[in-house]
């Protein structure tokens, strides 16, 4: 079948983010303008590893891990099988988890083996288990081949979460996984709608997952200066995208999960469909490891060929989830690129970003915010950008930022867009079905 003539929907969502665990816990208490960044100082570490209490940047976006779904925490007895906690990385845990929310809500886990075999993974992290890597390498300096884990190599490899996946349900569609730094959730997402354009599967598992709150991981970022320090005392005010004040982004974990189907494969299924994924745009900066180009020329042809992709116009689209982090930089970038993207239709174009909720899950991020990006579409809400209280004092700020406090709108179509190191980009377009 051609490529222009297959719809892609999403009938499915899943997350595990530091908000909660579950659509309706995360996005309640988004809307709430509630925050999932705490301090790191008091949480142990293991392997004799310095403490997080020695590091410029004491902050994250931690996953609860007291009590079960019903406290918002997460359990990995809900979630995993026997002895699979042993087999399987953090990272793939919660992507399993995020999984199953997913393929429940979409009433795809029963299926036959004809649909399993058009059914296909695409689920990615960034960092995958650094946990793993550090305490292995640890055991492995003061006692050698002897300790080594015959689990280590398949613990770590960025692919297992999709691996496990199709296991655990028999799917033998495309057995994808993106690596693509901060980028590859939404990378995840757009290479599992072609997957389906082009005939590969009529139902795709996609997105992506982390975790990395680890302090080699916090190392290393305050060593490239990219973290927030200023708010170690105050951490539900660190992560303050477009904010004057900001000084860094903020850590943070989770997984976000989506089932993508056919349109007519999901329209003769009656299943439930909350948006369609109408355009994927891709593009590389080519300029910097970690840096954006001032003038955002990447970033601006993402969204353009997303745009193109999905045949809207700027005029179509009323709401941007910004990849905007909380970094000077970045944000200043972005924002300069929407505002060149969507010139003519500044007053009626909102742009928010929820890394001030759930701080920058990396590897996960672009999922996460592609999920809340489609439950403002479905839900007519706007998520808030928190700590919002002065915007950037370089006059360039001059949008609809979502401050603080949610805002209802008619939204038909909406972006979100993700950036990584590498200069790597890619954006997003979600459309009410028409």
């Amino acid at each position: 079948m051609a490529f222009s003539t297959r719809r892609v929907v999403v009938t499915g969502l899943g997350l595990v983010t530091p908000l909660g665990i579950g659509v309706q816990q995360s996005w309640s208490r988004l809307i709430a303008a509630e925050c999932g960044v705490v301090s790191l100082k008091d949480i142990p570490t293991v392997n004799g590893l310095p403490g997080f209490d020695t590091l410029p940047s004491q902050v994250g976006a931690v996953v609860k891990r007291q009590g079960g779904y019903a406290a918002g925490g997460f359990n990995s007895t809900e979630w995993l099988d026997r002895g699979d906690e042993n087999r399987m990385a953090l990272f793939t845990q919660y992507a399993i988890a995020a999984a199953k929310m997913a393929i429940k809500d979409a009433e795809w886990d029963n299926t036959t083996e004809d649909q399993k075999e058009h059914t296909g993974v695409c689920l990615g992290s960034g960092i995958g288990s650094l946990d793993d890597m550090a305490a292995t390498t640890l055991s492995y300096a003061e006692s050698g081949y002897r300790k080594m884990s015959p689990m280590f190599v398949p613990k770590i490899l960025i692919n297992m979460a999709a691996g496990h996946l199709t296991m655990k349900f028999g799917y033998m569609g495309p057995n994808h996984a993106a690596s693509t730094a901060c980028t590859t959730g939404a990378h995840s997402i757009g290479d599992a709608m072609r997957f389906i354009q082009y005939g590969d599967a009529d139902v795709m598992v996609a997105g992506g997952s982390e975790a990395c709150i680890h302090p080699m991981a916090i190392a290393g970022f305050s060593k490239a200066k990219s973290l927030a320090t200023r708010y170690n005392d105050t951490p539900k005010e660190a992560s303050r995208p477009f904010d004057r004040d900001r000084d860094g982004f903020v850590i943070g974990e989770g997984a976000g999960v989506v089932v993508l189907e056919e349109y007519e494969h999901a329209r003769k299924r009656g299943v439930h469909i909350y948006a369609e994924l109408k355009g994927y745009g891709l593009s590389g900066d080519a300029h910097h490891m970690t840096a954006p180009p001032e003038n955002g020329t990447g970033a601006a042809m993402a969204m353009r060929r997303a745009l193109k992709v999905a045949r809207l116009t700027p005029a179509d689209v009323g709401y941007v989830n910004a990849h905007a982090t909380s970094t000077y930089q970045g944000d200043i970038a972005e924002n300069r690129a929407i505002k060149i993207v969507f010139d003519g239709y500044h007053d009626s174009l909102a742009v928010s970003s929820t890394k001030g909720a759930v701080g920058h899950l990396l590897g996960a991020a672009g999922a996460v915010e592609a999920i809340f990006t489609i439950l403002a579409i479905k839900n007519n809400i706007m998520p808030p950008t928190l700590n919002l209280h002065n915007l950037d004092d370089s006059g360039e700020f001059t949008l609809n930022y979502v401050p603080r406090k949610a805002q209802e709108k008619i939204l038909n179509a909406a972006l979100t867009n993700s950036f990584g190191f590498g200069g790597t980009n890619a954006s997003l377009c979600f459309a009410k079905v028409q």
